[in-house]
């Protein structure tokens, strides 16, 4: 009887080990951050927010239900966050935030084909740093001072923005060859960030990634 039931899980174990797939993957992050005051202008003095660059890479594992429907995890350092555009008499202050975050996304996928997979679900992401590199243009710049800015915007940043984040993705990728897949998607994200918001004060990032990545 043990045998019967030795030779009963391996043949479970392998055929569910069939089905799982693991996988590394990484690419171009482009990320945004969305505040109830984006922008504004006042005495000359006009500021807003823009898109960043930056990058992500991570690893994923993939258990397919049946040929159409699979389920799958995965966990990422993605470098996201967003730049503020401050201008007045012809003085222009870029502040790059890089907010350098673990994601980690959890998906329900359906294969429209053997190779076009689409997805959606939710994601959380902590946070592992922040760093902040303040570029001056139309003006010498005092690089001692910018330094402490960069340092006073970090630990700002640090202190009043919340360490977990939550949202939503959707997405699809595209099996090139063999388990080599190109893969897009964009992340919306559904927290205020801001700890102790006044005054309704909102933000709270979205982020578009294209990359490719490897299925073992």
């Amino acid at each position: 009887m043990k045998k019967i039931l030795l030779a009963s899980a391996i043949v479970l174990f392998a055929g569910l080990n069939a089905q799982t797939k693991f996988g590394v993957k990484a690419g171009y992050a482009l990320s945004t951050l969305n505040s109830n005051s984006d922008s504004f202008e006042f005495e000359g003095l006009k500021a807003n927010l823009e898109s960043k660059s930056g990058f992500y890479v991570g690893g994923l594992v993939e258990h397919k239900l049946n040929n159409k429907f699979a389920l799958q995890g995965e966990i990422e350092y993605a470098n996201l966050g967003g730049k503020a555009v401050v201008s007045a008499n012809g003085v222009t202050v870029t502040e790059k935030l890089n907010f350098n975050r673990i994601v980690i996304p959890v998906s329900a996928r359906y294969y429209a084909t053997p190779e076009l997979g689409l997805y959606a679900g939710p994601y959380v992401s902590f946070r592992t740093n922040t760093k902040v590199k303040m570029e001056v243009s139309g003006a010498v710049s005092n690089q001692e001072a910018l330094h402490e800015g960069e340092k006073y915007l970090e630990k700002y940043f640090d202190d009043g923005l919340k360490s977990t984040e939550f949202g939503l993705f959707l997405g699809a990728d595209y099996n090139i060859y063999k388990g080599l897949f190109l893969d897009a998607r964009y992340s919306f994200g559904l927290t205020n960030m801001i700890k102790d918001p006044v005054d309704g004060e909102k933000l709270k990032m979205n982020f578009l990634q294209l990359g490719v990545g490897y299925k073992f």
